[in-house]
């Protein structure tokens, strides 16, 4: 690495050219649907002040790198739908001579792969490395792996929410890591581990306090955790928040026991909690089973009892739900998708039903809204259909507008329903478009997931 005064650091959240919903160029209402790059901001606020740090979203548009000032390294980070995207934004500056350090779940999980188009690769959480990454590249001695493991979560510094223009409307912060439901489907207990983790909430109070964007995303995977000691802690931290009046609206992820607790909701609403994200993932107990999460059905649960309960605190429920799994029929929800790393991978993989698997070419197809995959009762041509006529249905305006006139009769967020239910109905067009593509995609490759 060359020696100078100004030591320059990019840091890179790589585009999908597939997913609409992200490119806030391409519609105004998509500017809701973009969340920070937490991960990378986490990095920055890491990184030694002699270092001059850049993060670069291309949610926000792609820049134009040859007329950037050239950097000293660039680190990028990638989900697997970002795979093929972070591989040629790598190329570009390995071509200049700049060493390009790759981390993130897609190369935790894909590391050989990874390493074809990077100089080094972190797999793990990186922050316990991240130093000596970069003492190691200003030396000019990269290592081709580093490993972080699972990071002291304690030791988690702020993310650099200042180093990201004011073009988002939604701000982001992570308050915990791990899962310990560990879904077959799902790469969170592979990445971040099976163990709660919690930040120490004066810690996020602070950072709470810090992000300018009046709407926030709490990232965490499973907000308030399961166990009584989880739940007490997610009381504590909401009892803080409320009395440090941040004057934040959020929204976060949590389980279908966040229903349960009547004090929980009511002080996570004076929290300023407006929204939950909640992975229902299949309507029947043998769907559940079939991915692994059986603590959704515990004690005989009644999905919509729970929805209601939630939404009498003011809060909104955005629900999740796949389709195709094996006991599936015709239906809504994201596609089954095998991620590398999860047992729903290993187990599609030995079945031989990983239909779409040249890599890394493929892996952008990988967002969770194509059918990647061999499915037991659906064709290519029928699950396309079938997602195409569910989403015109449920964001036609009849539709929209009776969500929104129900919120606003319960007193729930009228204007984010609203907002959120735009976003998505702006993008049908763009959706199917690319529906199509991928079909023709499909016909003219080798192993075509039609049955």
């Amino acid at each position: 690495m060359r020696e100078h005064t100004v030591i320059r650091l990019y840091l890179i959240n790589p585009s999908n050219p597939l997913v609409s919903i992200t490119k806030v160029k391409e519609s105004r209402w998509n500017r809701y649907r973009v969340w920070k790059p937490l991960s990378l901001m986490v990095l920055a606020g890491l990184t030694p002040p002699e270092w001059e740090t850049s993060i670069v979203d291309e949610n926000l548009g792609e820049p134009d790198y040859a007329a950037m000032p050239r950097p000293d390294l660039v680190g990028i980070t990638a989900f697997t739908s970002q795979a093929n995207r972070a591989y040629e934004v790598a190329a570009h500056f390995r071509r200049l001579g700049v060493p390009v350090v790759m981390g993130g779940i897609h190369a935790t999980m894909c590391m050989d792969e990874a390493m074809l188009h990077a100089d080094a690769v972190v797999t793990g959480e990186a922050e316990s490395i991240w130093l000596e990454v970069l003492e190691d590249a200003r030396h000019g001695r990269l290592k081709r792996r580093y490993d972080g493991g699972l990071a002291e979560i304690n030791d988690v510094p702020p993310a650099r929410h200042d180093l990201l223009p004011a073009k988002y409307a939604v701000g982001a912060i992570q308050t915990t890591r791990g899962c310990p439901l560990n879904c077959s489907f799902c790469s969170v207990t592979a990445f971040n581990g099976a163990h709660y983790r919690q930040r120490p909430i004066p810690d996020v109070v602070r950072e709470f306090q810090s992000i300018r964007e009046k709407h926030v995303l709490v990232v965490d995977d499973n907000l308030i955790g399961i166990r009584p000691d989880h739940i007490s802690r997610a009381k504590d931290l909401f009892r803080a928040m409320a009395q440090a009046n941040l004057r934040k609206r959020w929204i976060a992820q949590a389980t279908i026991n966040f229903a349960d607790d009547e004090e929980l909701l009511a002080l996570a609403s004076r929290a300023g909690c407006r929204g939950i994200f909640i992975g229902f993932e299949s309507p029947t107990p043998e769907g559940l089973l079939e991915i692994g999460k059986k603590f959704s059905i515990l004690k005989g649960r009644d999905f919509r009892a729970s929805v209601r309960r939630i939404q009498r605190h003011g809060i909104l429920v955005v629900g999740s739900f796949i389709i195709g799994l094996d006991v599936d029929k015709p239906g809504i929800g994201r596609f089954l998708t095998p991620l590398p790393g999860t047992r729903l991978w290993d187990q599609m993989k030995s079945a031989d039903r990983i239909a779409l698997n040249t890599f890394p070419d493929d892996w952008k197809y990988y967002t969770l809204t194509f059918p990647v995959a061999r499915y037991k009762h659906f064709s290519l041509h029928d699950i396309i259909e079938d997602m195409i006529s569910c989403e015109r249905y449920f964001y036609s305006a009849p539709r929209i507008l009776g969500r929104v006139w129900s919120s606003l009769w319960g007193r729930r967020q009228p204007l984010i329903s609203l907002v959120g239910n735009l976003s998505y109905r702006s993008n049908l067009r763009v959706s199917s478009k690319a529906y199509v593509n991928f079909k023709r995609y499909c016909d003219n490759a080798a192993g075509s997931p039609r049955s």
